[in-house]
């Protein structure tokens, strides 16, 4: 578990690359802060997956390309 104990934030994370890259850190030991902005079924299907690996995960749903959305998260 290469990164017990670390948190990462992946943007895009409940569909194509950012949701494997999101399974991939959590199946190594990372919590998992996930962004999404349109797509919440597949957002909340991610987040389940993510749970089942013993991780903790928050979601973060906004469009990184909003500066305040980003102060926010």
């Amino acid at each position: 578990m290469r990164f017990k104990g670390k948190v990462a934030l992946v943007t895009g994370g409940s569909r194509g690359i950012g949701r494997a890259i999101s399974l991939r850190l959590a199946a190594e030991g990372a919590n998992i802060v996930l962004n999404f902005f349109r797509n919440r079924s597949a957002a909340e299907a991610t987040i389940t997956e993510i749970k089942s690996t013993g991780v903790e995960v928050l979601e973060a749903r906004g469009n990184i390309g909003n500066p305040k959305t980003v102060d926010k998260i």
